[in-house]
């Protein structure tokens, strides 16, 4: 049994597809926080952030990640910006693999255009946009014990790549 296995990365990386997937096939259960929020709040993502905006989405999520980080044998997808905040990172590291999934920016914005379900992008130009936040972003995403790019990739592909990458990895 692998301890937790965090899916970091930004938006439109394919978190949620390959979570799913690798859950799926490691036989672990599922979490996806974004969705667990909405559950919980009873309402969108994107209706958190215009009622009661982004910090307290934030807090929200840090809830989230201080309750799920404790348990053991689960794959997390996060949203995109669950790093910004040091102590969700040191939370979800103390059980937990972290695995970043990389995407160029334009594929990030081919996978996302389609929904208008992602606050932080509904602006004039969002892939300047895009590239802004993956430049403020990249120092944490680094951080990760595992980095695998998702161009080019089916989810199957890249859920392979993550186990291969697990199997190697020796904390």
């Amino acid at each position: 049994m692998y301890k937790n296995i965090v899916l970091i990365g930004f938006m439109g990386t394919g978190k949620s597809v390959v979570g799913k997937e690798l859950a799926k096939k490691l036989k672990m259960e599922f979490v996806e926080m974004d969705k667990e929020i909405e559950h919980q709040e009873r309402m969108k993502i994107k209706d958190i952030f215009e009622k009661f905006g982004e910090k307290y989405f934030r807090d929200k999520e840090t809830e989230l990640v201080k309750k799920i980080s404790d348990k053991e044998g689960i794959v997390i997808s996060t949203g995109g910006g669950v790093v910004l905040r040091k102590e969700n990172m040191e939370a979800l590291r103390k059980k937990g693999i972290i695995v970043c999934l990389w995407a160029s920016p334009e594929n990030i914005l081919k996978r996302i255009k389609e929904t208008n379900e992602r606050p932080l992008l509904n602006v004039a130009d969002p892939l300047k946009k895009i590239k802004k936040m993956l430049a403020q972003r990249q120092k944490y995403y680094e951080k990760a014990d595992i980095s695998i790019h998702t161009d080019g990739y089916s989810p199957l592909q890249i859920v392979k790549e993550i186990i291969k990458k697990l199997k190697e990895y020796e904390p």
